[in-house]
């Protein structure tokens, strides 16, 4: 008798792969497993998520699973999802993101909000320190079409990848990149908002942080020394040299940092500060005024 032919693996459909997809992250401890399998397979299947529930019956092909499937092997390593995908959305801009920078938080649209809240008249001149995607300076650049927006970062990496975030969300022109480690690159010069998220997690939050964090972005990104403060610390000393006569500094900083930083801007002469709290009620942004 001729041999039979090998069994061919049952063809799956897009809701059978997200399924399965699911229950392989959720083996993983990844959090949100079933937004996480939808997101990967309506990207490796080029679908909006709306898209991706419309065709819940239709066949994978096999090309279709092996991108898929290169996608989950990635993402069951703790690989972030914004790497895979290759993008992140913050403040109404995509930004492309990969290793060169951290990737930017829905935490920190919170800081440019409040900025464009509290501040009473368009800012002529901004700096951002420490820019990574440029997710700050291309978010305050889109809200004040009016200033001249500076975003310095010691990476070059990084600095490249800002640049190419402002081409893709039609702002290139717009943001000036500088390579610098905080103000030491900056010209002389005023600015009327100095805005940062520097690095300020100390060494053993870096080491409690998930897998996706502390094995995957930058390090150089997240940690600073003496319990997280130091980088916080260079920027309230050095800021006022070049902040307006009513310039605002904004800092995005750790957690129970709030104390040290008022001390700071008291030694550093700043005519007032405050903190303003996160959506969990956490002391999360230090502002201050020269």
């Amino acid at each position: 008798m001729p041999e039979q032919a090998a069994t061919r693996a049952p063809i799956l459909s897009v809701l059978e792969v997200v399924k399965k997809t699911s229950e392989f992250f959720a083996s993983k401890g990844i959090e949100s497993p079933r937004l996480n399998a939808e997101l990967l397979v309506s990207h490796a299947l080029a679908l909006g998520r709306m898209q991706l529930y419309l065709n819940f019956e239709r066949p994978v092909s096999d090309t279709e699973l092996a991108a898929i499937r290169e996608s989950v092997r990635r993402r069951g390593k703790r690989e972030p999802l914004q790497y895979i995908v290759g993008f992140t959305d913050f403040h109404g801009l995509r930004l492309k993101v990969d290793r060169r920078a951290l990737i930017p938080r829905h935490e920190t649209e919170l800081l440019v909000d409040t900025l464009v809240a509290r501040l009473e008249q368009p800012p002529g001149r901004i700096l951002d320190l420490g820019t990574g995607t440029g997710a700050i300076a291309l978010s305050l650049a889109k809200a004040f079409p009016g200033a001249e927006v500076v975003a310095v970062d010691r990476n070059p990496g990084a600095l490249a990848l800002a640049a190419e975030n402002a081409v893709l969300n039609g702002l290139e022109g717009r943001v000036s990149f500088v390579e610098s480690d905080w103000f030491s690159g900056v010209a002389a010069g005023e600015f009327d908002l100095v805005a940062s998220n520097p690095p300020y997690l100390s060494a053993s939050e870096v080491g409690a942080a998930a897998p996706e964090v502390r094995d995957h972005e930058p390090l150089t990104a997240l940690e600073s020394g003496d319990g997280g403060f130091l980088d916080v610390a260079r920027i309230l000393a050095d800021a006022p040299r070049f902040l307006s006569s009513r310039g605002l500094l904004a800092l995005e900083t750790g957690i129970g940092h709030h104390a040290r930083a008022a001390e700071a801007a008291k030694a550093s002469g700043y005519s007032r500060w405050e903190s303003v709290s996160d959506l969990s009620g956490r002391d999360r942004f230090f502002l201050c005024w020269r």
